[in-house]
């Protein structure tokens, strides 16, 4: 599979000569793969810090974003939050996708972001973008994470989007 992705990435270039908006690039585990997209052209990066690997692996793709002008969008999910994070706040907590939000980015210097924090639990996704919206400056892309079949994945997504959007918490939604 990495190979077929590695090839994939090189398709970059001949993607964006068709299309008319920009291109983000959703990478998980291989930071190798964030790097080749940004050096393809990508118009936008998506990690999870939590799958992605080490700070430093983090700092490479936010160092080669800053270098191209490149916006990340973090995705951090209920389900790869950081070990040290759920052993620290003893789960999925809104506390614990908050830190796993901000904190390997701002310690890159790097803030050209949008966040995204999505867990399966509705109360407590709610209560971490509420946090970000007031916390931080940073755009919030909205969503629900492992939400389920599709009728509960609908509710709960209704539920949790409505919510925030009633609340005026919210740039962009899933």
């Amino acid at each position: 599979a990495v190979t077929q992705n590695r090839e994939a990435v090189k398709l970059i270039p001949a993607i964006k000569e068709k299309i008319s908006i920009p291109l983000v690039a959703d990478i998980h585990f291989d930071y190798r793969l964030a790097l080749e997209c940004v050096r393809q052209g990508v118009d936008k990066i998506r990690i999870n810090p939590g799958n992605i690997g080490s700070a430093e692996k983090v700092r490479a793709v936010a160092d080669a974003c800053r270098d191209r002008g490149i916006p990340i969008r973090i995705g951090v999910n209920g389900g790869s939050l950081e070990r040290e994070l759920l052993q620290k706040y003893g789960g999925v907590t809104a506390q614990a996708l908050v830190d796993s939000a901000v904190r390997l980015l701002n310690d890159c210097n790097f803030d050209d972001i949008c966040i995204s924090v999505k867990c399966s639990h509705v109360p407590v996704n709610m209560e971490a973008y509420r946090m970000l919206h007031e916390q931080t400056p940073y755009p919030l892309h909205l969503g629900v994470t492992e939400a389920g079949t599709p009728r509960l994945g609908v509710l709960k997504s209704a539920i949790g989007i409505g919510g925030l959007l009633c609340m005026g918490v919210g740039d962009t939604l899933r």
